[in-house]
């Protein structure tokens, strides 16, 4: 069975690419610039100096632009990279393995038992079919036919694919193969499930409805994910947690609520500047302490779009806020939600617009 909980943490790790690494470790850790590192000494720097705890039982993305060192910090936690220097640590059952030091066999069991991994080409086996795909993992374990069968037809229908069971992935649409890239993952039991761009190959619609689909497993299985990913949009909707790169450096991580709300730099500020700030403020974060008011109950944890929406429909102002048990936390005005719902500049520039009007 997969562990209770398991949490990662990602301490001082730097990965550089060329010829002599750990002769050029010391500059990057001083501060040489990437660019320095190529030009000059003929490295690459992948990453510098990363450290991330990655919550256990959550959804922690690694988002970032093309080169951002992304795909090369996921491959670090199941070691299909090694790191220049640093720690991978996998805390569990009160202890804690760093992946850095361990042994081949010790590592191939991890790999086997511990993790799983969904890539974004999909990765199926042409000539297996859909359930042999999906069991594939658990005959690299060697569990017994019957079992595995069992177990990964069970993952087959719960991601929509009963009675495709017989086919073979090129009879499959690309949203339906990478539903079989997750049940075949899903089957191993592992409580680490990392998905590197799982789904950017798929169509918007498509994508969309894989994201409904991890966010509902998810909710049952409480596995810890770390979900690599370019699309903000994507990002703010599955991350408990999000870690922005650049140049291989982690620029801000936090919630999606405190990237958006609290850009650390003018480069995330363009990052978040075209986001639907209604989908990822959570009415706890606007409400104010104070009396019930006559209005309608929103949770706390509600986006606030959808307390507007709820709002205009009744024709109201004010709506009382409460917890997952019904206790009263404050209220939340439609004036508070709208100014929210505007980014900054945005509101700037409408009022110089209309001082000019």
């Amino acid at each position: 069975m997969a562990e209770a909980a398991t949490s990662i943490q990602i301490r001082k790790l730097y990965k550089l690419f060329g010829p002599a690494p750990d002769k050029f470790l010391a500059a990057a850790q001083q501060g040489m610039s990437k660019q320095e590192l190529r030009d000059v000494h003929g490295h690459v720097l992948g990453l510098r100096d990363i450290n991330i705890d990655m919550p256990a039982g959550g959804i922690q993305v690694v988002m970032g632009l093309s080169g951002s060192g992304k795909s090369t910090l996921i491959r670090h936690i199941n070691r299909l990279i090694d790191p220049t220097a640093g720690e991978v640590l996998i805390h569990a059952n009160g202890e804690a393995l760093d992946v850095v030091k361990m042994s081949h066999t010790q590592l191939l069991n991890f790999r086997r038992e511990r993790t799983a991994m969904v890539f974004q080409k999909f990765a199926l086996f042409p000539h297996l079919t859909v359930l042999e795909n999906a069991e594939y993992g658990l005959q690299i374990q060697h569990v017994p036919r019957k079992k595995r069968h069992e177990a990964s037809m069970q993952w087959i229908e719960r991601v929509g694919l009963k009675g495709y069971e017989g086919h073979y992935p090129n009879q499959l649409s690309g949203g339906m193969q990478q539903r079989v890239g997750l049940a075949r993952a899903l089957s191993n039991d592992a409580p680490i499930l990392l998905m590197d761009e799982a789904f950017s190959a798929l169509d918007p619609l498509i994508r969309s409805d894989m994201q409904s689909v991890l966010l509902d497993l998810q909710q049952e299985l409480g596995k810890t994910i770390v979900f690599i990913t370019h699309d903000l949009d994507e990002a703010l909707r599955l991350g408990d947690q999000i870690a922005i790169l650049r140049d291989g450096e982690v620029m801000q991580q936090g919630t999606g609520q405190q990237i958006v709300l609290k850009p650390a730099d003018d480069y995330i500020s363009s990052f978040v500047k075209d986001v639907n700030r209604g989908r990822v403020i959570r009415c706890r974060t606007l409400m104010s302490p104070g009396a019930p008011v006559a209005g309608p109950t929103v949770d706390a944890s509600l986006v606030i779009e959808e307390a507007a929406r709820l709002l205009s429909s009744e024709n109201l102002e004010s709506a009382n806020v409460v917890s997952s048990k019904g206790k009263h936390l404050g209220t939340l005005s439609m004036s508070d939600i709208i100014a929210a719902m505007v980014p900054p500049n945005d509101a700037q520039e409408q009022r110089e617009t209309a001082d000019a009007l």
